[in-house]
């Protein structure tokens, strides 16, 4: 007997969400780990949808998260009946927690761990836990959170937890769990896998090569704009549209959009720390995967 999706839940989140989803063809999928490029890509697919730089209404209406326990799953499920354009849907789980269908893309987006994790840090002090609290029914805490570590302490705890990776997907063995899962079905018709680095690299390469997978034809004329409405700076400047946050959890949306580069977690660490976390990774995922994800390392000066 063949199992269904595996379940995936936290604080605010919870995969069974997905279950029962009514697909139309041609809807894409946006699969990332939290910080790794989740909102650009959704960025990239509005822009290409809807082929013109200005979007017709905030970016997360237009492609809401389906797992985010903060807004109502009938909510969510009628805005994208309503979508009359093809639709662009956030998810944080990993594919194998997805009902998966053919007539759907999935886009995973990978992002070198340890700047997925610096991201995080910074993410984490930008969040309105309070906010969170009362919109997901959680219970009042009963002591003040400890005080966070400094983040090169905090990323050298993180790079050594143990822990399953269902429990903790935004962990290293998380996200490895999420990626490798993706990297054995890269070669499926239906699956596409992104390299954030090579969006840093050649965003308009990248916008051409994802509107190919996706049978999408722009016209030539209209593709600078397009292009340009993606990069990091632009987006920035839109945060109010932009930014994943239409319940008012964030603190700063501009904040958000914090540096959108590579390299900041390599920068931290001395060589040896930086050989500690590749042998750690190469526990955690196949050869082909780890190569791929870290192939822009050597140009990083380390301490």
């Amino acid at each position: 007997m063949l199992s269904g999706p595996v379940r995936y839940r936290s604080d605010d989140e919870d995969s069974a969400r997905w279950h029962g989803f009514p697909y139309r063809t041609g809807d894409i999928v946006i699969s990332t780990r939290s910080k790794s490029g989740t909102t650009w890509m959704q960025m990239i697919c509005a822009l290409l949808v809807f082929r013109r730089p200005e979007l017709p209404a905030p970016l997360a209406e237009l492609s809401p998260w389906l797992d985010w326990l903060i807004v109502p799953r009938e909510e969510v499920l009628a805005r994208l009946a309503a979508q009359s354009h093809r639709r662009f849907i956030k998810t944080h789980t990993p594919l194998d927690g997805l009902p998966l269908d053919p007539a759907a893309t999935y886009i995973v987006v990978a992002r070198d761990p340890l700047d997925m994790a610096v991201s995080l840090y910074h993410q984490g002090g930008n969040l309105d836990r309070e906010r969170i609290r009362q919109l997901t029914g959680q219970p009042a805490p009963t002591a003040p959170p400890a005080p966070r570590p400094p983040l090169r302490e905090w990323l050298l705890r993180w790079i050594d937890r143990e822990v399953e990776p269902a429990d903790a997907l935004d962990s290293l063995p998380g996200v490895f769990w999420h990626l490798s899962d993706a990297w054995a079905r890269r070669d499926q018709p239906n699956i596409l896998l992104v390299h954030y680095a090579d969006l840093t690299a050649d965003l308009g390469g990248e916008m051409r090569r994802i509107a190919g997978r996706l049978g999408v034809e722009v016209p030539e004329s209209q593709w600078p704009r397009l292009v340009e409405a993606a990069t990091f700076d632009r987006m920035r400047a839109r945060a109010d549209r932009l930014a994943p946050d239409p319940s008012g959890i964030l603190k700063d949306r501009a904040a958000f959009f914090r540096r959108g580069g590579s390299g900041s977690g390599r920068e931290l660490l001395s060589a040896d720390e930086l050989a500690h976390y590749r042998a750690r990774a190469a526990r955690l995922g196949p050869p082909g995967l780890i190569a791929w994800l870290h192939r822009e390392w050597e140009p990083v000066t380390t301490r």
